[in-house]
């Protein structure tokens, strides 16, 4: 009896996978093995950098609150201390954007907590 082997299918999925890696330079595109492992890969460097994303983001609306705070002669942790201890309970990427985009909105919450 002749071996059974799905040709279809595995060439829907060698397709499917080259179709994934259309833009990648020199063999990770056209090759198989290369570009199912270049493909791999870059599911996991996208899953550590989803990660990655809060972290740099949470760092960037620490150095903007920082700036805007020292503008009213406050350092960072000085008035994210004061913040908590007035019970004002405001996350840092919104008070970061209040920093950016309406500073008297952000120095009206530094009042506030003096």
């Amino acid at each position: 009896m002749p071996r059974s082997v799905n040709h279809v299918a595995s060439r829907a999925k060698r397709k499917r996978i080259l179709k994934l890696t259309r833009g990648y330079i020199g063999a990770r595109k056209n090759v198989w093995t290369v570009a199912k492992n270049t493909w791999e890969k870059g599911l996991t460097y996208a899953y550590r950098d989803r990660k990655n994303k809060k972290r740099t983001f949470r760092a960037l609306w620490i150095q903007r609150i920082n700036a805007a705070a020292r503008l009213e002669g406050l350092s960072y942790s000085q008035l994210m201390g004061k913040l908590h201890a007035n019970g004002i309970e405001i996350n840092r990427k919104v008070l970061a954007d209040l920093a950016m985009n309406n500073p008297q909105a952000f120095k009206a919450i530094v009042d506030k907590v003096r």
